[in-house]
């Protein structure tokens, strides 16, 4: 593979930032994929960031939005996927404070549904535990987990 020079990694970079989120980390990712030295990629991210290419919050935004609507991710898988793409903990906050608990509800009441069809159990407090545990691998928090189940009407108590 041939090195890309500073220009040739910086109209690449500007070029893929143009057509879809992508934060810092994924930018650092890829230029060490094409072996530029640490000070170029710091330079070209300075750019990217000065030149609103990047920007952590709008990524941010971005990510939180399409992984809970479209993957059904909750809010603690969203943080975990986050802290991977090393996204300051202020901006995850802000932007993970701003999503409707609402929209939560929207997304797990229809997962739960679905998934309660497939769930065997001798009784009742298995299949519930069952699909409490399914929410939680999912990413949503205990709470939200409850307030589904007894919305739903079918928080089974045998």
């Amino acid at each position: 593979m041939k090195l890309l020079s500073e220009q040739e990694a910086l109209l690449k970079l500007t070029s893929l930032c143009s057509t879809a989120e992508h934060c810092r980390q994924e930018m650092r990712e890829r230029m060490q994929r094409w072996q530029i030295d640490e000070e170029t990629q710091g330079r070209i991210l300075d750019h990217l960031t000065n030149h609103r290419f990047i920007d952590e919050e709008r990524f941010c935004r971005a990510f939180a939005k399409d992984k809970i609507r479209y993957n059904k991710w909750g809010r603690r898988k969203v943080e975990q996927a986050l802290l991977l793409k090393r996204i300051p903990i202020d901006i995850q906050r802000k932007v993970l404070g701003e999503i409707d608990e609402q929209e939560y509800l929207d997304v797990l009441l229809p997962l739960l549904a679905s998934k309660r069809k497939d769930i065997q159990g001798k009784n009742a407090y298995e299949r519930n535990g069952k699909l409490m545990r399914f929410a939680l691998q999912r990413g949503f928090t205990m709470d939200i987990i409850r307030r589904c189940m007894e919305e739903d009407g079918r928080y089974e108590d045998d």
